[in-house]
């Protein structure tokens, strides 16, 4: 089934080891960071840049290569053999002390607009949808245990009070890469009758998944009818996770499981995260009503 769906799909099956923290992007300390692009290209706002001193650095570096690396029984997390490109970063560290500032941490092409000299190392963060309220940790592949990850990562100025929406992870996993496949009805894109739900499409947990099931089998049946695909409100969970997997402007394409950084920011500010949840789920279901008509 693999091979059928790989050749139907044009090799784009995914694989991959490790992957990145995510972080909401109103819990970056931006009096630490700065936006910008190496050499200025691509536009003031195309990455957060967090830069760090000489000090700054080594501590965290020493951190990084102690830190406690979660258990595997199917690779050494010690010495993995994953892609180059996957490398978790504190495999990275444990190369030496400069390897990050000439790999994912290199400061080049960047000024730093509070000194204006260039940064002894930079971690980049790069938007993960399109109305940038995620960001990534660039090259920042990881195995470490999720405090850990908070621990050592929060050691860099601009992340010291960071909330994740996905820690990083390394293991093996296939999905498709969805934002050039599938619509947001969870249908290919070139063959609209033919729907693929369940974690390959780029959802991760239980119930996300049965979302997707969901979502693909009523649309299945609308499709049947001649009649036109539902999409939940992007102020839903399932709505929203279903314009994550459909999101061209998601370049490097990773499984996401339901949290608030997908979801369109409130109007209001709400400090209190309690409140704040209650007041997205309100939303969520005010938004509902006025659509469940169209489910049946």
């Amino acid at each position: 089934l693999a091979d059928k769906i790989i050749q139907r799909c044009g090799g784009s099956l995914h694989f991959f080891d490790a992957a990145a923290p995510i972080v909401t992007a109103d819990s970056i300390d931006m009096e630490y960071a700065f936006t910008a692009s190496r050499y200025d290209k691509g536009g003031d706002d195309a990455y957060i840049n967090c830069p760090m001193n000489k000090e700054e650095y080594e501590r965290f570096h020493a951190a990084l290569v102690q830190a406690e690396r979660a258990p595997r029984h199917d690779v050494d997390v010690q010495n993995p053999k994953v892609y180059e490109g996957c490398m978790p970063v504190e495999i990275l560290a444990q190369r030496g002390l400069d390897t990050l500032r000439f790999g994912p941490m290199k400061p080049v092409g960047l000024r730093d607009p509070r000194t204006g000299h260039r940064p002894w190392a930079v971690l980049q963060l790069r938007s993960e949808n399109a109305n940038q309220s995620m960001y990534n940790l660039v090259g920042f592949q990881t195995n470490l245990k999720f405090p850990e990850q908070r621990r050592v990562f929060g050691m860099i100025p601009a992340l010291h009070d960071a909330e994740y929406v996905r820690y990083g992870v390394m293991h093996r996993n296939t999905f498709l890469d969805s934002p050039r496949l599938l619509s947001a009805d969870y249908a290919m894109l070139d063959t609209p009758n033919l729907f693929f739900a369940g974690q390959m499409t780029g959802v991760e947990g239980y119930m996300e998944s049965a979302s997707s099931g969901m979502m693909a089998g009523i649309n299945a049946v609308k499709r049947m009818k001649g009649e036109p695909s539902v999409i939940l409100p992007p102020t839903t969970m399932i709505g929203a996770l279903s314009r994550y997997i459909a999101d061209s402007t998601v370049k490097d394409f990773q499984p996401m499981g339901a949290n608030l950084g997908i979801l369109p920011p409130l109007t209001e500010t709400i400090r209190d995260k309690r409140q704040r949840a209650a007041a997205y789920a309100q939303r969520s279901l005010d938004d509902l009503s006025q659509i469940m008509g169209q489910l049946s």
